[in-house]
């Protein structure tokens, strides 16, 4: 390792990309760190990587799928400009409405002292309250696995959910945060209940401290009960995975349209997935993506499908080890949303 060599927090700093999605683009084979220290497993980055690093970043910006976005990476300019101009076109009309929303001013708020204020993007919140909270339980038979567990802290926010079937986190950069890191239990329940709300603001001021917990939005307050209760230690859970065997970055709508009847095959060999009926035998698409590896695991269609359907972006990255071992669907959204789901026997 030379001196120049830069650690990941710096460099994503540099270039402009979370640590968490560089991280991310290292598992799809885009932009791989210039070592990795073998013992425990930090990844740096040579300033030159800082011009790919940069490319990457905005053409993740305007959601260009990661298949094109390896055409512009590695295939020449003649291939990346057709692929970005083709790309623009379906996305000029979005353009308009995102200059508008970002004009948007909160006005002032009276200032109250509170133990934590985090200010969020009220439609990311509002994003990762419907993504997380499908994950909690349906019922209140474990009282905090109804709830959704919120993480606030000065450079993060997490808001986590498990039914003990999946488990779903989802990671947000505060606009604006004064106090001391704080982690609230909140009914899933009540918060899916204020999404929409939540959604139409730019921002959201969430306040917590000894008179209670709220959330505030252009000067309209309104409480957020609190549970009392432990939830699990989720991020246990997380570090303790065992390194995927197979990873495969695929269509997340292709992939969902596919995953019909109650237990599917998934079959993953070198970048080509196809997606059977167990029952049946009926091979329901064949996809092609980006990946490594090899694998054949079942899944509740179902179960699959509800956590396809919250994610975020056009492509998602899954990570499969064995069959008593959660899958990791991971956006491809920055990285930011994670979900665990566990697989089916096929033999059973």
């Amino acid at each position: 390792m030379t001196d120049e060599l830069l650690t990941i927090s710096a460099f994503a700093r540099q270039v402009g990309l979370t640590p968490s999605a560089l991280r991310f683009y290292d598992d799809c084979g885009l932009l791989r760190p210039a070592s990795v220290d073998e013992q425990n497993g930090y990844r740096y980055y040579s300033p030159s990587q800082g011009a790919r690093a940069a490319l990457l970043r905005d053409l993740r910006e305007i959601d260009l799928p990661l298949a094109e976005v390896r055409v512009v990476l590695d295939e020449g300019a003649a291939a990346g400009v057709a692929v970005v101009q083709a790309h623009l076109k379906t996305v000029e009309g979005k353009a308009e409405a995102a200059r508008r929303a970002t004009a948007r001013i909160l006005a002032s708020l009276p200032a109250v002292p509170y133990e934590c204020v985090v200010t969020l993007g009220g439609a990311e919140l509002a994003s990762a309250i419907r993504q997380v909270a499908a994950a909690a339980a349906a019922s209140d038979e474990i009282p905090a696995l109804a709830c959704v567990f919120l993480e606030l802290g000065e450079d993060e926010v997490a808001l986590v959910a498990t039914d003990r079937y999946r488990l779903s986190v989802r990671k947000l950069q505060p606009v604006g945060f004064t106090g001391f890191p704080r982690n609230l239990l909140v009914r899933a329940s009540e918060l899916t209940a204020l999404a929409r709300w939540v959604g139409a603001a730019v921002e959201v001021r969430l306040e917590t401290g000894p008179a209670g917990t709220a959330l505030v939005v252009d000067g309209e307050s309104r409480v957020v009960p609190v549970v009392d209760e432990e939830f699990p230690a989720y991020q246990s859970i997380l570090d303790g995975l065992t390194p995927p065997v197979c990873r495969m970055v695929v269509d997340r709508q292709q992939l969902l349209a596919v995953l019909t009847g109650e237990t599917v095959a998934l079959d993953i060999d070198s970048g080509r997935l196809a997606v059977t009926a167990v029952d049946s035998g009926d091979v329901l698409g064949v996809l092609e993506g980006i990946g490594s590896g090899a694998v054949q695991l079942g899944f509740s269609a179902s179960l699959l499908a509800a956590a396809l359907s919250v994610s975020v972006g056009p492509d998602v990255l899954l990570e499969l080890c064995a069959v008593d071992r959660p899958v990791v669907v991971r956006s491809a959204d920055q990285g930011t949303f994670t979900t665990l789901v566990m697989p089916t026997r096929l033999d059973g």
